[in-house]
C-alpha cells in the first residue's frame, strides 16, 4: 500500500506544494505532462495563498499501520502521471462553475459523522463530468487517512480500488479532485492536493464546513495556481470558483422530503404516498401558472416594465405545450387511468396469491 506521510515541520505560514517522493499508484498509469495551472478567475486576494516550505524540512518518522512514510522535501514541481481525460475548461465570462449534486453533500456529512474517534476531518475523492463551461460533481467517496501536526498519511491503494469499482458502475465519471471537511485550507491540504494532481489534470478542492463556524454550512471550491520564481521553489495559491447546485428529478424528491423535517418538532417525517406527491406537484404547477398570469397582467396594465428575456422564455414554454383537442385529451387520460388501475389490481392479486401459497406450504 503506497501512501505518503509528509511532515510540514517548516515555517507555519509557508505550506509546501512539493510532490510526494514515494511512487503513487494511480488508477491508470499513463504518462502525461504535469497539469497546467489555469489563470486565476479572481484577484489573488480572493484566494487562499500558500507559499512553499523550507527545502530542508524534515521527513515524517511515523505513519499509520500498513502505510509508508515518505519525504516531502522537493524544491520544485515535477511532472507526474495523470489520468487520461478532458482538462478543466479555461476561463470564460462569469468564471468557471462547479455544479454540486445533493448526494455529494449528504455523503460528505455522513462520512464526517462516521469518522474515526479523534479524527479532526475527513477527506475523499470527487467524481463527475466536465463540459465546456462547468464541472459537474455527481458522486464521491471518502478515503481513509491519518493526520496529525507532524504528518499526514493517505491510503492511496484504497482510493485506487474504490475508483476502479466506481468505473464499473459509472464509466463516464472521472476523478475531478477531492474534498475535505473544515472551513480553511491547511498545510496538509497542499500536500494532499499535490497527490490528486497526479490523478487528474488541474483538480478542484472542495471544502465543506461541517462545524458550522458562521452558523451555516459554508461550501467553497478552489483550483490551484502555481506562483513563484521559475526554476526555484514554487508555491501554490488556491483561487476560489463559483459553486452552484444541480439535481436530478429523483434527487429533488429526496431534498423536498428532507426539507419537510425542518417543520417537524422531532425532525422525523414519513414518506408521502403517490397520490400525495401528484397533488403536491399539481399545486406547485398551479402556483407557478398563477405567478405567470399575474406577471402578464401587470405588464399589460403597465404596472411592471416588460422584460424581453422573460417574454422569450414564456413564449418557448407555451410552444412546448402540445395542441390537443379536449375530447381527445380526456379519452387519453381515462385510458391511462384504466391501465394504471388494471396494473394495480393485478399486482394486488399476485401479492394475495403469494401470501396464500406461503400459508399452504406451511401447513
Amino acid at each position: 500500500m503506497a501512501t505518503p506521510a509528509v511532515s510540514p515541520n517548516a515555517t507555519p505560514a509557508t505550506p509546501a506544494p512539493a510532490p510526494v517522493a514515494a511512487p503513487v499508484s494511480a488508477p491508470t498509469s499513463v504518462p502525461a505532462p504535469a497539469p497546467t495551472p489555469a489563470p486565476a478567475a479572481a484577484p489573488p486576494s480572493a484566494g487562499t495563498p500558500a507559499s512553499s516550505s523550507d527545502p530542508a524540512a524534515a521527513a515524517a518518522t511515523a505513519a499509520a499501520p500498513g502505510q509508508t512514510s515518505a519525504s516531502a522535501q522537493a524544491p520544485a514541481q515535477t511532472p507526474a502521471p495523470a489520468l487520461p481525460g478532458p482538462a478543466l475548461p479555461g476561463p470564460f465570462p462569469g468564471g468557471r462553475v462547479v455544479r454540486l449534486h445533493p448526494v455529494i453533500l449528504a455523503s460528505i456529512v455522513d462520512s464526517y459523522e462516521r469518522r474515526n474517534e479523534g479524527a479532526a476531518r475527513v477527506i475523499g475523492t470527487l467524481l463527475g463530468m466536465v463540459d465546456k463551461h462547468s464541472v459537474e460533481v455527481t458522486n464521491c467517496f471518502s478515503v481513509p487517512h491519518n493526520e496529525s501536526e507532524d504528518e499526514v498519511a493517505v491510503d492511496m491503494e484504497f482510493a485506487k480500488n474504490m475508483y476502479e469499482l466506481h468505473k464499473k458502475v459509472s464509466p463516464n465519471e472521472l476523478i475531478l479532485g477531492w474534498y475535505a471537511t473544515g472551513h480553511d485550507i491547511t498545510e496538509h491540504s497542499v500536500l494532499i492536493h499535490e497527490y490528486y494532481s497526479r490523478e487528474a489534470p488541474n483538480p478542484i478542492h472542495l471544502t465543506v464546513d461541517t462545524s458550522l463556524q458562521n452558523g451555516r454550512m459554508s461550501i467553497k471550491a478552489y483550483v490551484s495556481t502555481l506562483m513563484g520564481v521559475p526554476g526555484r521553489t514554487m508555491g501554490v495559491m488556491f483561487t476560489p470558483l463559483t459553486v452552484k447546485y444541480a439535481y436530478y428529478d429523483t434527487e429533488r424528491i429526496g431534498v423536498d422530503l428532507i426539507m419537510k423535517t425542518c417543520f417537524s418538532p422531532n425532525r422525523v417525517i414519513g414518506l408521502s404516498s403517490d397520490l400525495q406527491q401528484v397533488g403536491g406537484a399539481s399545486a406547485r404547477i398551479q402556483d407557478a401558472l398563477s405567478t405567470v398570469l399575474q406577471y402578464a397582467e401587470d405588464v399589460l396594465s403597465g404596472k411592471v416594465s416588460a422584460d424581453n428575456t422573460v417574454g422569450r422564455f414564456l413564449m418557448s414554454l407555451v410552444n412546448q405545450v402540445p395542441k390537443i383537442v379536449p375530447d381527445d385529451f380526456e379519452t387519453m387520460l381515462n385510458s391511462n387511468i384504466n391501465d394504471l388501475l388494471m396494473v394495480t389490481y393485478l399486482a394486488n392479486l399476485t401479492q394475495s396469491q403469494i401470501a396464500l401459497n406461503e400459508k399452504l406450504v406451511n401447513l
